[in-house]
């Protein structure tokens, strides 16, 4: 009996095994292609040449390379001490909610990496579609790498579009086990966020001339303060007698181990209006700092972490020094301790590279935007109020050049409520072109951006720079001015060859503004008070912001004529009649820019990958 009922299955046992065989061979033989491919787009650790330190004490280090024909950015994530796995995303402002994350998290036993998403309330959920791809990881004495890449545009609702200007990126830190993505809990982990400008322009570097000399503007070794954030002041000089030379590029210098301390750093030049400045070594809102400092406003240098050396076009270079030119600069940097890291010494600065040959154009840098001024405001709990700018045609064709003028950067700046910014340039009534645009804004992130292509500005073009605002958090009016608390919208854009316009913006007619708070008054039981003494600011702060006074205030910034500054270096007005101008009419819009996708590789099962990263630290 047993030998009868052995036999029959004998065969089907044989066969199944030779399917298996063949089965797993296949397998083997698809993962070892596969690995072979993942290897050969694997960049190499010199092909990522841009670096920021995603925490304070420097343990997450992230670099990156953009690749414009695939579309995509690749990642190398340095990881100097591995818990138990961490969270690495964007996100529009930097939260944690309603992020686009990619995430390495382990059970205790095994490492696994996953695409993921969260919802409004943090709750973490695998995507159905995995497009954080993993290209390797690898341990090293510094640390774990991992390896990933990601397309600017997924077509996935659920994953953050990668645009030109500020990407707010997060991480998140796992101290503990975790047995599946979704017992991860947001609010508990140690965590933070690093902007940067991740898609950086892809200029070619112009060859540098054989005089060229160098001078660090830097802090003379002083210790940081322990408090979370200091802006420090240090005046420097240039030799007496300096002629004029071209600055032709420059780059950061920063303290061994201050590279997350090191926020943002300014070189201004003093006004030539003053023979002498004093000499000042402290932070920036000191008392004791000189009044006279707040005329040291001319920038020459701006740099952010995350960027890389600036480099100016070769026909051109930005002039200091000669008559004319004062021999004061003051630094200024932006320390960022949230640690309150106590007796850091630091000798930060910016390093200038000039050049006494001077190249064939003086480049200029010219005030886009609004008029620092109360006429223009912003009611209290607006999620999305927009200001215009304009820099008109009839201004440009006074004031440039026949041949026009080549902007090549820009630094976009608001204060605290800024969220967006955005300067196009509109010829015969149509959009052109955009010159610099941030969605993702931050007035905690500003720095000169070299743009990706050169943007000719003719006469007769406009200039017109829009800054939408957020002001939920505050109870009355915000107005336009110097303050902190008040706001700018303002482009500094770069270009050459210099001109005598060095500031083309404008402001909503005072007397229209007068007429909005007469018609406010005969709509509201409140009286907003006209009486000549009461300042603006004062007249907006006493509005009653109900849904009318809003409308009609956007309404009046949308169609009242415009008071236009278009001011000579010496704050002069070019000769003609500025105020009471009609607002640009715009005849043709720029089309939205449609996502690119990339071929869907299919349907693959929102799985995390296995990873042998051995025992991780507990």
């Amino acid at each position: 009996m047993q030998s009868s009922r052995s036999k029959p299955c004998s065969c089907p046992s044989l066969k199944l095994r030779e399917v298996a065989s063949m089965y797993f061979t296949l397998v083997a033989a698809f993962l070892v292609i596969l690995v072979v491919a993942l290897q050969g787009s694997v960049p190499r650790q010199s092909d990522f040449p841009y670096k920021v330190p995603l925490d304070p004490q420097g343990l997450l280090e992230l670099s990156w390379n953009v690749s414009y024909p695939e579309q995509a950015v690749h990642f190398q994530l340095l990881i100097r001490e591995l818990h138990f796995g961490l969270l690495f995303g964007m996100s529009d402002r930097g939260e944690f909610e309603n992020a686009d994350l990619a995430v390495l998290w382990s059970d205790g036993h095994n490492s696994y990496f996953g695409d993921a998403w969260s919802d409004a309330k943090g709750q973490l959920h695998m995507d159905s579609q995995q497009d954080y791809q993993l290209l390797g990881a690898r341990r090293a004495p510094e640390g774990l790498y991992l390896l990933f890449r990601r397309a600017f545009s997924t077509c996935d609702p659920k994953d953050y579009l990668i645009e030109d200007g500020t990407v707010h990126l997060i991480y998140g830190i796992l101290e503990k086990p975790v047995h599946s993505l979704q017992a991860i809990n947001v609010s508990a982990l140690h965590g933070g966020l690093q902007r940067v400008q991740l898609l950086k322009p892809n200029i070619s570097i112009p060859e540098l001339p054989r005089d060229m000399q160098t001078m660090e503007i830097t802090a003379p070794d002083v210790v940081i303060p322990s408090q979370e954030t200091t802006y420090w002041c240090y005046m420097a000089e240039l030799p007496e007698g300096f002629p004029k030379h071209h600055i032709i590029m420059y780059e950061p210098v920063v303290t061994a181990g201050n590279e997350a301390l090191v926020h943002h750093m300014e070189v201004f030049q003093c006004a030539a209006d003053f023979d002498s400045f004093p000499r000042y070594n402290g932070p920036c809102d000191s008392k004791m700092k000189p009044e006279r400092l707040n005329y040291c406003r001319h920038v020459l240098a701006a740099w952010a972490m995350g960027a890389q050396a600036f480099y100016y076009p070769e026909e051109a270079g930005l002039a200091f020094g000669g008559p004319g030119s004062s021999r004061y600069l003051r630094l200024e940097i932006h320390y960022h301790n949230p640690l309150v890291f106590k007796g850091r010494r630091d000798s930060s600065g910016i390093r200038l590279y000039y050049t006494a040959t001077l190249r064939p154009y003086d480049a200029g840098i010219m005030e886009l935007g609004l008029v620092y001024t109360p006429v223009m405001a912003i009611p209290p709990g607006e999620d999305n109020f927009i200001l215009t700018g304009y820099c008109t045609d009839k201004c440009t064709q006074l004031a440039l050049p026949s041949a026009g003028i080549r902007i090549f950067a820009s630094q976009l700046h608001t204060h605290l409520a800024g969220r967006k910014v955005v300067t196009v340039l509109t010829r015969d009534g149509r959009e052109r072109q955009i010159v610099n645009a941030d969605s993702h804004y931050s007035p905690h992130f500003q720095e000169i951006r070299m743009l990706k292509e050169v943007v000719a500005v003719f006469p007769g073009d406009e200039l017109i720079t829009t800054c939408t605002y957020n002001t939920e958090d505050r109870s009355r009016a915000t107005v336009g001015g110097f303050g902190i608390l008040e706001e700018m919208c303002v482009n500094y854009v770069h270009y050459y060859p210099q001109t005598q316009l060095e500031l083309c913006k404008s402001a909503v007619d005072p007397g229209y503004l007068h007429r909005y708070f007469n018609l406010v008054n005969r709509f509201n039981d409140e009286e907003v008070c006209m009486c000549p003494q009461v300042s603006v600011p004062q007249q907006f702060y006493s509005i009653p912001w109900n849904t009318f006074n809003r409308d009609v205030l956007k309404s009046l910034y949308g169609f009242a004529p415009i008071s236009v500054h278009c001011n000579k270096s010496s704050a002069v007005r070019f000769p003609g009649e500025w105020e009471k101008q009609p607002l640009p009419s715009i005849t043709e819009r720029l089309r939205e820019p449609s996502p690119h996708c990339p071929p869907s590789p299919g349907a693959q099962p929102a799985a995390p990958i296995p990873l042998h990263l051995g025992q991780l630290r507990r």
